[in-house]
């Protein structure tokens, strides 16, 4: 439906579906420009923030070592429960449903109810917004991934043999089924691996957007926490807005590539439309037969990023190989 309607409705549509207007826009960049101004007349202390993702899959373990790192550095922990809490009133489904959605134990209906685009995009928003927050850890839904372009953030993985996890496991749940035990966690590995490819395109091993990956068959509960609680320390970031600027960067990056994937066809942009914010600059990149892509894009672009410059570097090559004209649309 959206194809069919002419260019001009769908980026009406677009202001509308995204409750934004010119007026709301600069009132929000107004805010955020704001908010630095008030960081940079902090005091040092009160401008230091720490912001840790941390992924665990040692039960019990984790949830122990989570919480004396917050105590030990006075941050606020968010865990799944909270995310998943609101995705799912933004989805207007159950918060049980989206956890089931996320762990890979939905029933059939769940999964034909959830929009799963729409799931991965609300909890990217989320995640961001919290982090923009500092001081915190969030546990989980892969945080450490969607954070690790951010100067600061610091990406934990506990990590544990199968051998090791599943007694502890047994012991938490109260059960003698150490066979159903192991394949539960069987399948909730696959899951993981599923959520991972379909979110954030990641095959296989994640272990390079970590800074520590620590071992608790190996190391104490205390000894972890000890390093993760150093390595906080060690990189507490002396400007709390520098990080704050650089999340705000971050969403409106991803509200245009949502946006793009919303309004954009795939017949008119094959090759998809490279997006980055760095320093209040959009930069929009990308190749396409179709000679009307560049200025709808900038179009699109525009709606979300308000005053913000974008830099358009789209090149239209049509199929007789002539280059289109690339001159930068009027601002």
């Amino acid at each position: 439906m959206t194809a069919m309607m002419p260019y001009s409705q769908r980026v009406a549509r677009l202001r509308s579906d995204n409750g934004i207007t010119d007026s709301r826009m600069g009132a929000q960049l107004g805010r955020h420009r704001s908010n630095i101004e008030r960081g940079r007349a902090r005091s040092p202390h009160e401008q230091t923030t720490t912001v840790i993702a941390m992924t665990a899959d040692i039960g019990p373990l984790g949830e122990e070592v989570a919480a004396r790192v917050v105590a030990r550095l006075d941050l606020r922990i968010i865990q799944v429960a909270n995310i998943a809490a609101q995705v799912a009133e933004r989805l207007g489904v159950e918060r049980r449903a989206v956890l089931r959605y996320v762990t890979g134990k939905a029933s059939l209906l769940e999964r034909w109810r959830i929009d799963s685009r729409k799931l991965f995009h609300y909890a990217t928003e989320e995640i961001l917004s919290l982090a923009q927050g500092g001081n915190v850890l969030i546990e989980g839904w892969e945080a450490a991934t969607l954070l690790r372009d951010i100067p600061g953030v610091i990406g934990v993985r506990l990590c544990a043999p199968s051998g090791f996890r599943a007694p502890v496991l047994v012991e938490r749940e109260k059960t003698t089924d150490a066979n159903a035990v192991r394949a539960r966690m069987e399948r909730d590995a696959a899951a993981r691996a599923r959520v991972l490819r379909a979110w954030l395109n990641i095959e296989g091993d994640d272990r390079p957007v970590y800074d520590v990956a620590l071992n608790i068959e190996r190391l104490s509960i205390e000894t972890c926490v000890k390093a993760i609680v150093e390595l906080a320390e060690s990189r507490r970031l002396p400007d709390r807005a520098a990080m704050r600027s650089a999340l705000a960067d971050k969403v409106i990056e991803v509200r245009i590539r949502w946006a793009f994937a919303e309004h954009i066809s795939r017949s008119m942009a094959p090759l998809g439309v490279s997006v980055s914010v760095t320093d209040e600059k959009v930069t929009l990149d990308g190749i396409s037969c179709s000679g009307g892509l560049r200025r709808q894009a900038e179009e699109i672009a525009r709606t979300v990023a308000g005053a913000l410059p974008i830099d358009n570097r789209i090149v239209s090559v049509p199929s007789r190989g002539r280059l289109w004209e690339t001159t930068p649309v009027a601002s």
